[in-house]
């Protein structure tokens, strides 16, 4: 990895308290019933909501300085859309030239295949016009033979695993 960095001095904000749940369908858990072998009935289906998905994102590391996603403001629950079998998370860079955002927005996609069920198709974007490769880091996000390749590599592999070490905290601080 390079040891450039593309912003030495990001502006840190304090994270937000955990959302408050807005309905009862969001008092659901987030995983299916893995105790059962047969088909999932469509009445079975638990439904995940963008308060769900920032839980699951908000405590990612940005990979190059010691501050969650959501401190920098990367991400924030306005920036997820979810749909029935869909989730789309848009991230803001915190720089327009940021060298970094490619692997911010692998990190997210590790983390949410990672924890939501495989009927969930993930899209990652960067916000429109806050990146002056967007287009590039948009198709190298949502390209899977691209991600799969990204994860062969074991230097990224790496430091996908860093900015993911602290995520099972969901919106807790790091104990120190």
């Amino acid at each position: 990895m390079t040891s450039e960095i593309y912003n030495p001095n990001p502006v840190v904000f304090s994270p937000t308290k955990q959302a408050e749940r807005r309905s009862d369908l969001l008092a659901n858990s987030l995983w299916l019933d893995e105790d059962s072998d047969s088909e999932v009935e469509e009445e079975d289906v638990q439904y995940i909501d963008q308060d769900e998905i920032f839980d699951l994102v908000r405590s990612i590391y940005d990979p190059e300085h010691p501050n969650t996603l959501e401190e920098l403001r990367v991400v924030s629950a306005p920036q997820i859309t979810v749909g029935e079998n869909h989730v789309k998370v848009e991230f803001t860079p915190t720089v327009p030239h940021c060298g970094m955002s490619t692997l911010i927005g692998l990190s997210i996609r590790v983390r949410l295949l990672r924890s939501l069920p495989s009927r969930f198709k993930v899209d990652i974007f960067v916000k429109p016009g806050s990146h002056q490769s967007e287009h590039a880091v948009n198709k190298q996000l949502n390209d899977k033979e691209r991600v799969a390749a990204a994860l062969e590599n074991s230097a990224l592999l790496e430091t996908v695993e860093h900015c993911l070490s602290d995520t099972g905290l969901r919106g807790q601080p790091k104990l120190m």
